[in-house]
């Protein structure tokens, strides 16, 4: 039989009796490590998000625009991604999510060329306690800044300058882009506002008072449309309503097409077009579900939603075309498949599936109606309906996702991570407040991206001109830009 010295005994029994009275303090000590299944989740949702823009995004165009284009279309998209993601790595992650000088605005350049950044940095999620590697969180905002300067130029498709487009869409993540995902998306995260108000709750006297200014100071360490409130789950604002009112933008300033409503400008491919939409799908689950940054119920919640939404776009924009023409389309059912697909992305994580079934076929039927017949009324040349798909269905969105997000139309609510440090509970939801701030935040982006890309292009027009010749433009620009074909018949 063993036996143990006394002393030895007695050391074991404090050890035991200190785990068991402070078991709180010892975890306090110990800070989050991801989960394995959280970081694998974000790793599959970034490739998904780069599906949809190549090859996802890069085919729907290219199917759209006329076969002299092809090329075009497919290099452009192509080309937006490689530059994007080194001018992310160099500068854009730390603008658009680190604190700055201006930080209602944009961030700073403390992480510039990822200063700092290792294998073991971890950034935090929507939970309290719960982290996920740095590097995964990068890659995974990276795909974003990569589409949606990609989305734009269907707006001005087959007659901008190749070295002009590639010029505008660095200034453009630089000054537009980078400022609007900071300033919607940026906050000090739930851990940093819980340990602040921790405080607050221990404190008494003027020492409250101090604590209470330090969680005014976190809680306003944030981007001005997160100050006001605004919610936006995957990009409805920072994504579609940027890239579609900047598509807007470069048609009215670089014109319509030669022979513009004088010849056909149809689709060459459907084919394409078809097999891309069905890619953006696919990809958009990872936009949607990845956005949750968890592999969680809310991943779930944004997966069905992704589901449902887009399935009663297509069949409303589809229903709603044949009730006016007698025929339905392919092109108008993946039109209003992305049209869907849009009008959910703000709202995924927030709204019910319900919610999401009628915020689908109306935002199909509205965005139909903004393609085929304001465009035809104003006339101007959004080539392939940038402007009506992802600017008018993402506004539905936002607008749409202030008022489902309640719980009694089965929203999940709006987080309160105040009431109760270190859980997250859902707070009051105040109609009319909630809608101003979404209002509050369309507003802003429209004009912001609205401004930037005008100042954008015609500084990019004062420097190296922006639109191809006509005689160009009628050859095609796969030819006279690229020196190539998408399809070469003789053998």
């Amino acid at each position: 039989m063993l036996r143990f010295p006394p002393r030895y005994l007695l050391l074991a029994a404090l050890a035991v009796l200190t785990g068991a009275l402070l078991p709180d303090a010892a975890m306090a000590q110990t800070p989050p490590v991801p989960d394995k299944g959280d970081t694998t989740w974000m790793m599959i949702s970034t490739v998904l998000v780069l599906l949809m823009t190549i090859p996802g995004l890069a085919l729907f165009y290219a199917g759209l625009v006329r076969a002299k284009n092809v090329v075009s279309m497919l290099i452009q998209v192509f080309a937006i991604v490689c530059m994007v993601v080194l001018i992310w790595v160099i500068y854009g992650y730390s603008l658009a999510f680190t604190s700055g000088p201006f930080n209602s605005y944009v961030g700073g350049l403390s992480k510039a060329f990822l200063m700092g950044v290792t294998p073991e940095s971890n950034v935090a999620t929507f939970s309290n306690g719960v982290v996920i590697p740095e590097y995964v969180y990068i890659c995974f905002q990276m795909t974003f800044a990569c589409i949606t300067p990609a989305l734009i130029v269907g707006g001005f498709a087959e007659r901008m300058k190749f070295s002009a487009l590639m010029l505008f869409v660095a200034l453009w993540v630089t000054f537009v882009y980078f400022p609007i995902a900071h300033m919607v998306w940026y906050w000090a995260g739930p851990d940093a506002i819980a340990d602040a108000a921790k405080k607050v709750a221990a404190a008494s006297g003027p020492a409250k008072e101090e604590a209470e200014a330090a969680l005014a100071a976190v809680q306003g360490d944030a981007g001005l449309a997160f100050q006001w409130g605004a919610i936006d789950f995957a990009g409805g604002t920072v994504v579609h309503i940027n890239s579609g009112i900047a598509a807007l933008v470069g048609a009215l300033m670089l014109g319509r097409r030669v022979g513009f409503r004088e010849e056909p400008m149809s689709p060459h491919s459907i084919t394409l077009t078809c097999i891309g939409g069905a890619l953006l799908w696919v990809g958009w689950f990872g936009f949607n579900a990845g956005s949750n940054l968890e592999a969680t119920g809310t991943a779930t919640l944004a997966m069905i939603n992704t589901f449902v939404a887009t399935a009663a776009a297509g069949l409303s924009w589809v229903f709603f075309e044949f009730l006016f023409k007698w025929k339905a389309s392919l092109l108008g059912l993946v039109s209003g498949v992305v049209a869907g697909l849009v009008a959910v992305t703000p709202a995924a994580g927030f709204i019910g599936p319900m919610g999401a079934a009628v915020l689908g076929g109306v935002a199909g039927v509205v965005c139909l109606f903004f393609c085929a017949g304001i465009k035809r009324l104003l006339g101007y040349d959004d080539s392939l309906d940038v402007f009506g798909i992802h600017c008018i269905g993402g506004i539905l969105g936002a607008l749409g996702t202030g008022l489902l997000v309640s719980p009694e139309y089965g929203g999940t609510g709006i987080l309160d991570y105040v009431a109760k440090p270190g859980a997250a509970v859902v707070a009051e939801y105040v109609r009319d407040v909630q809608l101003m701030a979404q209002l509050k935040a369309v507003v802003l982006t429209l004009v912001w991206s609205g401004i930037g890309t005008a100042i954008s292009l015609k500084v990019v027009d004062l420097l190296i001109g922006t639109r191809v010749s006509p005689e160009e433009e009628m050859q095609g620009l796969d030819l006279a830009q690229h020196g190539e074909r998408g399809y070469v018949y003789e053998y």
